[in-house]
């Protein structure tokens, strides 16, 4: 197919990419990456075990965490073929469809896991600040509720990016920067009215994961205001503690997406290489870091991996 800047077309298959530019990369990052797809899915269906066997886990900070968990594992399964398939096996292509399929499953569950976040956010801040009225807040039924919420909300705003790019024209070439689909990436390669897209990216931006980022800062200072007006010390460390795995999670969630949001409009000024790296970090690392972080950091969750542990030794 003609990669002509003049000429339109509508194609069948983009070229996927991603670190192919790195001198050996075929020789690391396919055994790396599928290393991390194991330490993923295991991280988190480990998770969604305990959370769902152990009494002691039944608790929101918990079910909120097991959603992410399960965010997280679609969010993985739904970039594992492509990539595997450019790092293992050398096959570089893929269909027209089938990229707007898994750029929609991308977004949607990278919108629900923000989501998520916030709804931790909210669970930490109701936790420091009406410790008394914990459970009455966060019954089980608005646990249920608000993750619930945020996979509606992830469906209803991504819907669109599909459609959009379904009715366009292509003319600026087929090979795209990673080694999976992106709306950006594959709205950059397209032509004629391509502003609807423009402006309807921004605003996902804005008010998805712009207003999650802006209602979790939030959050915390009036978590921090909260702790403040704990009398002890050792009262106000603990307070903190809770959150540190929290925090963590969310730095390196919106750190990379934030980077990779601005790099996206100022494409010409970075190389193809910094956008293939950011976006493997965007991607891969947040999922497989979360039931690592809150494993160290949990008590509840470390008690019920050994208790687990030892009873499938029995």
């Amino acid at each position: 197919m003609s990669e002509s800047n003049t000429t339109k077309f509508q194609p069948s298959l983009f070229i996927l990419t991603g670190l192919r530019k790195l001198v050996g990369a075929h020789l690391w990052l396919g055994p790396l990456l599928c290393l991390m797809y194991i330490t993923t899915i295991v991280g988190n269906c480990t998770v969604l075990y305990l959370v769902k066997t152990e009494h002691s886990l039944q608790e929101p900070q918990y079910l909120f965490l097991s959603m992410l968990a399960g965010a997280d594992i679609v969010l993985s399964v739904s970039t594992l073929f492509s990539v595997l398939k450019v790092f293992i096996l050398g096959l570089y292509h893929i269909a027209f469809d089938d990229c707007l399929i898994q750029l929609f499953f991308i977004h949607t569950f990278s919108s629900t896991g923000s989501g998520i976040l916030l709804a931790m956010a909210f669970d930490r801040f109701v936790a420091i600040s009406h410790p008394l009225q914990y459970t009455t807040i966060l019954t089980n039924s608005r646990v249920t509720k608000m993750g619930l919420a945020a996979l509606l909300r992830g469906v209803a705003l991504m819907t669109p990016l599909p459609i959009l790019l379904k009715r366009l024209p292509f003319c600026k070439g087929q090979t795209l920067s990673y080694s999976y689909c992106l709306h950006p990436n594959v709205m950059k390669l397209a032509c004629g009215q391509v502003k609807i897209n423009i402006f309807y990216g921004l605003v996902l931006v804005i008010f998805s994961f712009g207003f999650d980022f802006l209602l979790i800062a939030i959050s915390y200072a009036l978590i921090v205001q909260a702790v403040i007006g704990i009398a002890s010390r050792e009262g106000q460390r603990k307070a903190l503690n809770t959150c540190l795995s929290h925090i963590f999670i969310v730095l390196i969630y919106y750190g990379p997406l934030l980077a990779i949001t601005v790099m996206h409009r100022i494409s010409h000024r970075s190389s193809a290489l910094a956008h293939a790296v950011l976006g493997n970090i965007y991607l891969f690392m947040p999922p497989m870091l979360n039931p690592i972080v809150y494993s160290l950091k949990t008590k509840q969750i470390r008690s019920s991996l050994r208790k687990s542990f030892k009873k499938q030794r029995r």
